[in-house]
Order: C-alpha cells, then structure tokens, then sequence
C-alpha cells in the first residue's frame, strides 16, 4: 500500500468515526431542536468531513457535503428551525456520504441529487445563497477566542497525501488570520525557516517549514483540532488558548516579551535578566548574543501584540494524549503476550522440578510481569460496548417508524469495557434481537392503549459485568410470548409431537431451534424463521450463553453472557486417566468428592447436594477415556444458564491462565470442546465446551 493509499486509509477510518458521531448527534436532536451545543457538534463534523475529504481526493463526498453543510449552517445562525423534514434529510445525507465513503449503495448520484434538491428548498431565495462563505466574520459584540497554535509538519508528511498550506486555509475559515495578503490587526502567522538546509541537503519531497500561528476565532479548540484531525500523527501540534474578549483583566494582560520566551522555554529568566541589564531592546539583544532566532523573537512580538490589545485570560495547554494503532498489529500483541504466558508457565514448571531457590524467585518475578503485561494488553483490546449500542438507537427509530409503532429504546451501562472482537462479533445478533422485539414484541399503539399500556413501548439494552462474564439483557414491555401459540407452531414444523410434555419454559426456548418462526406473514423485518438460531450460534461460538424469560403482556427479558476476552481466560485443569482438560473457572461453583451416597434416579446419575438433587455426567465415559476405578472421586459443579450439573473427574490439579487455540476444521464440530491450550511441560489439554455438556445431561 502506497502512502498516498495510507493517508485515503486513515482519512476513511476518521471519517467513519466521524459519521457515527453524526449520527447520534442527529438523534438527541430530534428530540432536543434548539440544543446549540448539538447543532455545533453536527456541524463541525460536517465540515472536517468536507474539508479533509477534499484533501485526500474524496471529491464526491467533499462537493455534497459542502450542500449539507451550508444548510446546517443556516440552522447554527438562527436562521433556519429544524423540522422533521429537514432532520430526516440530514439523516439520508449522513447515510449517503456513508455510502460514498465505503463506495457501497447504489443510484449515489441520483440520491445526492434528490437530497440537495431538498436541502436547497429551505435556503433563503437570494442567488448568492449557494455561494455564501460557510464561516461568517464575526459580529462588532460577539466573544472572540485567541490562541497560539505551533504546527511543525514531519518531513515526510507530502508522503501521506496531505497539503500543509490546505490545512491552513481551512484554518482561516475558522476567524481571522494573516495568510498571504488576508490580514488583521489581531491576528498573525510566523512562518518558521529556521530547519531549511542549503540546497546540497534539501530533499524537495520533505517538509522543512513550520508556523507559530495566533489565531483569532469565535470558535473553540475543538474547532481547531478538527482542522488537523487526519494529520495529527503526522505533525507536532499545541494549541493553547491566551485570549477571551470578556474583559477579564489576568497576567497575560499586557505581556512582555522575555515572559513569553520564557514561557516557550527558549530562555531561560537569568538570560532575559542579564538582557535587561544592558538597557537594550530585550529582542535585539537576544538576538545579537546567538540565544535565539529573529524569526522567533518576531512570533514572539506578534503574540505579544495580540495579547496585549486582547487583555485577556490564558488557558492550560492541551496536549494530544492518544494515537492510533491497527487492529491487526494489536492481535498480533495479543498473540505474542499469549505465546509469553505459555513460556512463563513452562519456566514456572522447569524451576520447581530443578529445586533451584534462585531459580524458582525468578519465575515468580517473571511471573508476576508477565501477568502484568497480560493484563495491560488486554487492558488496550477493551473497548466500551456503548460504541455498539449506539448504532441501535437509529434502528429502532426507522424500524418503529416503518412498522408505525411509538418505540423508544433506552441503554444502560454503555460504559462497560468488552474485548474489541467480541462487540465486533456481537452486533449482528444484537441486531436480530432488538428486530424481533420491535416486530414480535411491542404492540402497535392502539393494541397497547386498550390493554392500559402506555401508548409508547420500550426496549431496555443494558450491559454489566458480573465477575468475569459481560451480562447483556434485551428487555421489552410489549405482549410475552404466549406457549400455546409456540406449541402449535412447533407441532406443525415438526420440532415436537403432539402429545409432548415440554414445561412453557422449555417451549418458549423453541423459538431458538432452526426454521421457528410465530410469525403469520413474512415481512422484511422477520417471518422466514431465520435469526434467532442464528443469534443462538453466534453467541455459542463467543464461548457465550442465552436464554429467555416471558411472561404473556408484560414483555419478553432475554440475556446473553459472554467472557470479558477470547483471548486469554482463567481455567480449572482437571485430569481424567491421562488426559488433561481444562474448564472455564466462571462457570465453576465449587468442587465437592463424590462417594457411595450417589444413586439412580430416572435412569441418570445424580448427586444429593445439601438437599438440591444435581445431575452429573462422567467425562471418562463421555469422552470414551481409559482410567483406574477410584474409591473417591472428584466432582466440579458447574453453573449454565442457572442450571447446575456436576463433571466427575479423577482429579482437579488445579486454577490456571489458559491461552485460547482454536481447533482445525477438522475438530471445530467436536461436541462438548471448545478449544485448546498448551500446558507448562509443552502438551495440549482440551478445553470443555460447558454449556453444550450441561445442554445434553439436561436433555
């Protein structure tokens, strides 16, 4: 991949991000029209969207946004009130650059032209309306912000496509600002040459300018950073807020000269003091002694300027405290950490069978680092599964619309971390679910205002953690599922005979099997029986569980529990014979001995413990292992889906941190394994599938 293709990469993953924003700013300002701080949030995605799609090359999203953009600018000035039909335009026009971004969708141009044609309808009459300058000069009495902005480009930066004079210009847009002829009293920009090198060294592909800009705005930093969000791992930048027009008197007022090189650490105050001494200019004299540039001291004046007519207050300097990394470089450090862990625990294995003291001091410090590093590895993969839930809020509100139903979906615990692969994994089932109770569950308005429901339903998504498990719940008030119904309808697809004597509760898991469907017609949003056996194996192949509660006309409550990480999850080895297996430790309850006490009972194995009857299974009988009859053995209960059921095993060696290894294609279909792991001595120990075991004891 080109750098040119890298800088259009980057520019496509922002703009995403971007566009999300977008989206949810749209939907809290359907509900909230006259929330400025919305409208401005909409707005300068807007715009860096724009302006930086021009710059790698996005022609077709910069030109249409450019559109979207000057209507919504109307709307920031109070000279337009945003209605539904203006906000529904938004929402298309959001979803269309969507499109152009991911070259997706089609008929783009016909749908961009049908768009402008109706943002067009609600600009003002006047020809010069389209060609109106989208950032407006500021008024006699409006608050002006001044800051100093240092923005020294790498050298390489012509290489990822991006033109520092275009993020300039776009800067001006912001306010006030000296570049080429445009000037103003307040405003100036020192163009720094001091890093040029004779013609010998200069490379013309590399950047050697930079600029100290002082900047007058109405706007905000944030404003400021956009301008420089798709550059900002390719350049230093600081932006430090000197000056506010509300009067407010403050040391900055009337800076000098030596404070403000003082302030850059330039110099240090014994060399502004021994200047002084000499009762010359201060500027001059630093120069004339080597301590600094004339081109620093003339970015220095033109600060100095501008504050001093300002007379305003400063602001701490806000520094850039992330950067982005490639998901594919982040698995591959979570594959080295692993491969480290299995190397610490044979390290572990080595010193305790040499007896070395040292030896055995050492593996607990390596040990103790490695579980450090593991944790923050991790740690960088967790991500908030808000950054899901967020995309639900849209289609409940064009899916209620569609089924002319008044829903509104409400979230919880949007803060809870999850491993990045496992909330990329979950939206589709997600999805399925929140369809399913918008078409299934919550009546139509009319329906719920004759049962004494309120006329608008709710779907409640909230997530938490629960020891090492996420527990995520999809809750709605509308009509329960009604067993009798689920019945029939298993009778007639063949998935139970007529005389079966399932409980409701097993009937209502039947909606999960492959085909099911309650449905009396097929629509586009659910009928043809696919979904929710498909929800039920993807949450399965998360190493996950589901189940659901209904009660007739008070709703449906479903919830999914997953492992924080598919990486790495803390295991109970056990043995049986020779072998050695290992169980997820967050479906363990406790280990109890199994003695003569246990007995039959409807032709299964079961376990009196403290007076609750638990099935337990065999794992040498289930897995066809050779072992030794023993007097006393070991049973590990475990806990799915509140159902108990007890593994007897020959022994329980103990608690450990299990690597994950997928199975081949070959055993990916091995009922009851899940995966695999390597042990300290370097062999492989199974790792038990537990929910599909407790699924066919319970059978």
């Amino acid at each position: 991949m080109s750098i040119t293709d890298q800088g259009r990469e980057v520019y496509r993953v922002e703009a995403s991000e971007l566009l999300d924003e977008l989206e949810q700013a749209l939907l809290e300002l359907e509900q909230d029209s006259s929330n400025k701080e919305l409208i401005n949030r909409i707005f300068r995605a807007m715009h860096t969207i724009k302006g930086s799609g021009a710059m790698f090359g996005f022609d077709e999203i910069a030109s249409f946004t450019h559109e979207v953009e000057t209507v919504m600018d109307e709307v920031r000035a109070g000279n337009l009130n945003l209605d539904s039909e203006l906000i529904e335009l938004f929402f298309k026009s959001r979803d269309l650059i969507r499109d152009m971004l991911e070259e997706s969708g089609r008929d783009r141009d016909e749908r961009a032209a049908e768009i402008v044609s109706g943002l067009r309808r609600f600009l003002p009459l006047e020809p010069e309306a389209e060609s109106r300058a989208l950032i407006q000069e500021p008024e006699q009495d409006q608050d002006l912000n001044t800051f100093r902005i240092r923005f020294k480009p790498h050298k390489n930066i012509f290489f990822t496509g991006s033109r520092p004079l275009a993020l300039l210009e776009e800067l001006f847009e912001l306010g006030v600002c000296d570049i080429g002829d445009r000037d103003c009293s307040l405003c100036r920009m020192v163009a720094r040459t001091d890093e040029i090198p004779g013609l010998s060294g200069m490379n013309p592909e590399e950047c050697y300018t930079w600029w100290d800009i002082i900047l007058t705005t109405p706007r905000d930093e944030n404003a400021i950073r956009d301008v420089f969000i798709f550059v900002e791992d390719d350049c230093e930048l600081s932006i430090e807020k000197l000056v506010h027009s509300g009067g407010i008197e403050t040391e900055e007022a009337h800076a000098r000269l030596g404070d403000i090189l003082v302030r850059r650490g330039v110099v240090g105050p014994e060399d502004v003091q021994e200047a002084l001494r000499l009762q010359k200019k201060i500027g001059s004299l630093l120069v004339e002694s080597g301590k600094v540039s004339s081109q620093e001291v003339d970015s220095a004046l033109a600060e100095q300027e501008v504050v001093n007519e300002a007379r305003t207050r400063k602001s701490k300097k806000a520094e850039v405290s992330s950067i982005r990394v490639d998901s594919v470089k982040l698995d591959e450090l979570v594959d080295l950490v692993g491969e480290l862990v299995i190397a610490q625990a044979r390290f572990s294995q080595l010193a305790e069978e040499i007896g070395s003291s040292a030896l055995q001091t050492l593996s607990e410090e390596m040990e103790r680092l490695s579980d450090s590093l593991r944790d923050s590895t991790l740690g960088i993969r967790m991500m908030p599964i808000g950054s899901t839930f967020g995309k639900f809020t849209r289609l409940v509100r064009d899916l209620s619309r569609d089924l002319s139903k008044d829903i509104r979906l409400v979230t919880r615990g949007a803060d809870t971390e999850l491993d990045k692969t496992v909330i990329e994994r979950l939206n589709d089932p997600l999805v399925h679910l929140i369809r399913n109770s918008i078409d299934h569950g919550i009546e139509p308005p009319d329906v719920r205002q004759e049962t004494g429901k309120p006329v608008q339903g709710s779907i409640t998504l909230s997530a938490a953690h629960a020891g090492g498990e996420v527990v995520i719940e999809i809750h709605d008030d509308g009509r329960g599922l009604d067993p009798e119904v689920i019945r029939r309808k298993a009778v007639e697809k063949g998935l139970i005979s007529k005389d079966s004597d399932l409980s409701d509760a097993a009937v209502k898991q039947l909606i999960f099997e492959p085909g099911f469907s309650t449905a009396a017609r097929v629509t586009d949003v659910s009928g043809r029986g696919v979904g929710m056996d498909v929800v039920k194996r993807s949450i399965e192949a998360l190493r996950g569980s589901i189940f659901l509660e209904s009660e007739m006309g008070s709703g449906t409550r479903i919830t999914i529990k997953l492992p924080l990480t598919l990486a790495i999850i803390e295991g109970l080895e056990i043995m049986i014979g020779e072998e050695s297996m290992v169980i997820p430790l967050s479906l363990v309850e406790e280990c109890v001995e199994l003695k003569g006490e246990n007995n039959k009972k409807e032709s299964r194995s079961v376990i009196n413990l403290r007076g609750e009857i638990v099935p337990y299974v065999r794992l040498s009988d289930w897995f066809n292992i050779a072992h030794r009859d023993m007097l006393i053995e070991q049973i590990v209960i475990v806990n799915v889906k509140k159902q108990r059921v007890g593994l007897v095993v020959d022994k329980v060696v103990g608690q450990h941190q299990t690597v994950i290894k997928n199975l081949g294609q070959v055993y990916r279909h091995v009922r009851g394994v899940s995966g695999a792991t390597v042990r300290g001595d370097g062999t492989m120990s199974l790792i038990l599938d537990v929910p599909a075991l407790v699924e066919d004891v319970a059978a």
